[in-house]
């Protein structure tokens, strides 16, 4: 069985939700924290392997000042220390700088910790800081390298690919454990992404009216082969971000699972308000969401305080867990939400 122990948005380990005080343990649980893209954060307590339930960025800094030649140091929690240069810094949506260690481990400033970097440098601008007359752009921390939003680049992957990476053939297991305790009634629900539709006809296996989109044709005619006898089942090739107005409040549930990793970055914000559109006036979210590092290609990770922060406005979390019993790559990074629509939406 593996180890867990979560890591708050404050930056401290938590085990059985006591926060670890010990500053040399979490000093050297921080010195071994390793990251690797598709993969869960993980560090060694001195024998073991503990897989990290990062909150937000695995590493948050409190205190940061320079050194020379262009290096900075960077305080955490529990004394910890490391380096990063001004060229690996980045900004996010919500203005916050968030960057790469020497070890590319992500990090995020605390608002303090940004205004002190900003009395620090010369000048700065939204794109910019300049600091020893030398000016360093700062980029997106969020931003698409290749672009998802053609149909080819997915018919593509289902074309050429006998297994593309995210194929499960079966339902999502987490749909299937979390389901029964969510107790839902029979519902109209939307499956956007469906792939070859393994989670829809789970869900249309137990009873539900589903609906599933996909904006690859490949995709929806593997899955009309292999569920299209279920009756209470409807397949169909559409772009969700160009959906008819019927599906317009049309739903009482959407299940979002490797939806969102997929499309690029800059239209996170434009999906949730998809799930706001086509969802019923308190309606439900349910999903699977992965919460890694990784931004190179899809599966494009997220944190929890990201999605946090993207449905907060929106839902009413009802339910919120780190997935301990996920397969293969997904082992530690699975989460899941379960969501109602606030009344003022």
């Amino acid at each position: 069985m593996d180890k867990y122990i979560q890591l708050d948005e404050e930056g401290y380990f938590q085990l059985e939700q006591k926060r670890i005080v010990d500053v040399s343990y979490g000093n050297s649980l921080l010195k071994n924290l390793k990251v690797e893209p598709l993969s869960a954060c993980y560090t060694y307590d001195g024998q073991n392997k503990i897989l990290v339930e990062a909150f937000d960025s695995p590493l948050v800094v409190y205190q940061i000042h320079p050194l020379k030649n262009q290096i900075w140091q960077a305080l955490t929690p529990y004394e910890y220390t490391f380096n990063f240069k001004l060229d690996d810094l980045f900004v996010d949506e919500w203005d916050r700088f968030l960057g790469y260690d020497s070890q590319k481990r992500p990090f995020v400033m605390t608002r303090s910790a940004q205004a002190d970097f900003f009395n620090l440098v010369d000048e700065f601008d939204d794109d910019s800081v300049t600091y020893q007359g030398q000016k360093f752009e700062i980029g997106p921390w969020l931003k698409s390298p290749v672009n998802t939003q053609s149909k080819e680049f997915w018919n593509k992957k289902y074309q050429e690919e006998k297994t593309p990476g995210w194929e499960m053939n079966k339902a999502s297991p987490p749909l299937v454990k979390s389901l029964p305790q969510l107790k839902i009634n029979k519902s109209r629900i939307l499956v956007p992404g469906c792939g070859s539709g393994n989670d829809a006809a789970f869900l249309a296996e137990q009873g539900h009216l589903v609906t599933a989109i996909d904006y690859s044709e490949e995709a929806i005619a593997q899955a009309q082969k292999k569920y299209g006898h279920l009756k209470n089942l409807k397949f169909q090739n559409l772009d969700v971000f160009n959906l008819p107005e019927d599906f317009n409040k049309s739903f009482d549930i959407i299940f979002e699972h490797t939806l969102f990793c997929a499309v690029p970055f800059e239209r996170r914000q434009d999906l949730v308000k998809v799930y706001r559109q086509t969802l019923e006036k308190r309606g439900y979210l349910l999903g699977v969401f992965f919460v890694m590092e990784q931004k190179t290609h899809p599966p494009f990770g997220g944190s929890e305080w990201e999605y946090r922060k993207r449905l907060q406005n929106h839902f009413h979390m009802l339910y919120w867990t780190r997935w301990k019993e996920s397969e293969s790559w997904r082992n530690g990074i699975e989460l899941v939400i379960y969501a109602q629509m606030k009344e003022n939406i």
